[in-house]
């Protein structure tokens, strides 16, 4: 693993961790290392002093705070909508658009899968055990990063 410090076009100063040198070349060249400050996917190494281990001085726990490898930022992150607003955004658009079929869930998308039931967009409830054998029956299902509202303070 090597630490890079990295600066982008705006001159946001950051740190991120890469495999190897040309694992950190092959993914800025596609794009993939971006500024966690603005997204700018235009990003250079930046200068830095190397970390050089005193004679005699005991081995550090751990060489500095690990920054994990920023992502290319989403639409939301570059207009400035936090991800509680993009999470309330996509709740608000399940729900204006599926059905809440609660704990029913797993027996409507089977039918609807099996053909038994007219097919349209269904939000609900399943457990982990219910959830792994539609998976397995080939059935699309897919946890939503919310619990129903029903469920909520």
């Amino acid at each position: 693993m090597i630490r890079y410090a990295l600066k982008c076009a705006r001159d946001h100063v950051f740190e991120s961790w890469f495999a190897s040198s040309g694992a950190y070349e092959s993914l800025r060249a596609a794009g993939h290392v971006t500024c966690p400050e603005c997204g700018s996917a235009k990003v250079d190494k930046a200068l830095m002093a190397p970390r050089i281990k005193r004679r005699g001085a005991p081995e550090p726990d751990s060489i500095g705070p690990s920054v994990p490898a920023p992502v290319a930022a989403t639409p939301e992150e570059r207009s400035g909508e936090t991800r509680a607003q993009a999470l309330a955004r996509l709740r608000d658009e399940i729900e204006r658009n599926s059905d809440y079929v609660g704990l029913r869930f797993a027996e409507e998308a089977r039918q609807m899968h099996d053909g038994t039931l007219a097919a349209r967009p269904i939000h609900g409830e399943a457990s982990a055990k219910e959830a792994r054998a539609l998976l397995e029956e080939g059935v699309p299902v897919l946890p939503l990063p919310f619990i129903p509202r029903n469920r909520t303070n």
